[in-house]
């Protein structure tokens, strides 16, 4: 990396925090959910939810098709498992709860009606079935990342994300950010978090296998006194700004390979799409 590139990736990230904490983020909308927020710099170089939509749809096409080889003709596109496996969903979330609504009703929870785990809707496979499955399913991920190096190009954005978020979290913006809003929620007589992220997942809301909390008194209460806090001290927007930075500084430093990534993404997109008009 270049002086002149390590310069200019200072310069991008400075002027994006600039602009975000001067412009004001929240604007005549509240931010209720982390898109309200805005894209981030390295978002262009990662897979969406579109993505991976798509990638089930023509993976599903493909298994079905090695299927049929393989003497199950009517293998369905969406199998059940022959039994029901235990259903263990990771809660993740960028900036904590975000959405006053919501905390006041499902905590750091949701509508257990509207779970989002998705249960298959065909039928169960076989026996028989489900022992050529996995081969069926590696020969599909094969043709779906053709002409992608895996062991260098792909989602390299995703394992810089690591690095780049330790760095997020050290920045002393964001912890002083955290500091006050630690104090706000403990003010409103909630636990004194480090920061919002250690509050969402506290154990203490016992979430269970799909992911959702129990709903208590004490959880929505804390939940609304952290969404409160982060809109009284704008700390959500904040640290968008903080995480826009780094991220674009990041880029700027490692240009070459953020590209390279982008090219193996666009590969992997461009064999999705041709095995959906081909068998979709």
């Amino acid at each position: 990396m270049t002086m002149r590139g390590r310069r200019l990736g200072a310069v991008i990230g400075v002027a994006v925090l600039a602009a975000v904490c001067a412009s004001g983020t929240e604007g005549p909308r509240p931010v209720r959910d982390a898109s309200d927020l805005g894209s981030l710099p390295a978002d262009r170089y990662t897979t969406t939810s579109q993505d991976y939509e798509r990638a089930q749809r023509a993976s599903a096409l493909l298994v079905r098709q090695c299927m049929a080889r393989r003497g199950h003709p009517d293998f369905p596109l969406d199998p059940r498992y022959p039994t029901d496996p235990l259903v263990a969903t990771a809660v993740a979330t960028d900036y904590g709860a975000l959405d006053p609504a919501d905390a006041r009703r499902w905590g750091y929870g949701w509508d257990p009606a509207k779970s989002p785990v998705r249960r298959p809707e065909g039928r169960r496979m076989t026996d028989a079935e489900y022992a050529d499955m996995p081969a069926c399913g590696t020969e599909a991920d094969r043709r779906l990342m053709r002409g992608v190096d895996v062991s260098r190009d792909w989602l390299y954005a995703s394992t810089r994300a690591v690095e780049v978020d330790k760095a997020v979290k050290r920045d002393p913006r964001l912890r002083a950010a955290w500091a006050v809003w630690s104090r706000c929620v403990a003010e409103d007589g909630a636990t004194r978090y480090p920061d919002p992220v250690a509050a969402y997942t506290d154990p203490a809301w016992q979430r269970g296998s799909d992911g959702n909390t129990r709903h208590t008194r004490r959880e929505r209460a804390t939940a609304v006194a952290d969404v409160m806090c982060k809109r009284r001290h704008r700390t959500a927007q904040l640290w968008y700004a903080v995480r826009a930075q780094k991220q674009a500084v990041d880029i700027a430093q490692h240009r070459e390979r953020y590209d390279a990534g982008l090219r193996a993404l666009r590969t992997y997109r461009a064999n999705i799409t041709e095995v959906l008009r081909e068998l979709g």
